[in-house]
């Protein structure tokens, strides 16, 4: 994801539901492009924000060892468009998970108002995609932690999520190769 369409998660409860919300401001380019004259928030990006929430929510269930991708889109309804100064309460649920991927339903409100709802699939990808990696570990715990999803996660028990430890030890590498770095660059200009 280059791109993120949601700001941070509210509510989170692994393998269940997820709640994220979305900040619309005027400052975002792709307002002023998408009805030039009108800004509006393109509703592709609206359901990309949902379904990046439940890509996290699908994720999380096996620690992110699995590569969750959009595979499919349907039943689709949007109904009111999103303006700068709105804020979008995404939701995603669990409806089926297995091997291959999950349903979900999602949806989208602006306060109390559906917005737009869908149900989608997300699929797994297989081990001809092995060797491409989607995201640095590193990266990837640091955009969890921007989205402030180990503040609000809950397992089903209510205790909190934990960080994976394949993500600590990404993030620990990183550090550690960062502190050598600026140790050189320090010996490097005496």
């Amino acid at each position: 994801m280059h791109w993120y369409w949601f700001d941070r998660f509210t509510e989170f409860e692994s393998g269940r539901a997820a709640t994220a919300i979305k900040n619309v401001s005027l400052a975002e380019d792709h307002l002023h492009d998408y009805f030039p004259g009108y800004p509006v928030m393109p509703n592709s990006l609206i359901l990309e924000g949902m379904a990046q929430v439940a890509g996290t929510l699908v994720g999380e269930v096996n620690e992110f060892e699995e590569r969750v991708v959009l595979a499919k889109v349907s039943n689709v309804r949007f109904h009111a468009l999103a303006q700068p100064g709105d804020t979008l309460t995404y939701k995603a649920t669990i409806d089926s998970l297995g091997p291959d991927g999950a349903f979900i339903v999602g949806t989208s409100h602006l306060g109390d108002q559906l917005q737009a709802e869908c149900e989608f699939c997300l699929a797994f990808l297989d081990d001809r995609n092995e060797t491409r990696e989607l995201f640095k570990p590193d990266d990837f715990l640091r955009m969890l932690r921007v989205f402030r999803l180990f503040e609000v996660g809950r397992n089903a028990d209510g205790s909190p999520l934990r960080i994976p430890e394949r993500l600590l030890r990404a993030e620990h590498a990183s550090n550690s190769q960062a502190v050598m770095d600026r140790a050189v660059n320090r010996d490097d200009k005496f």
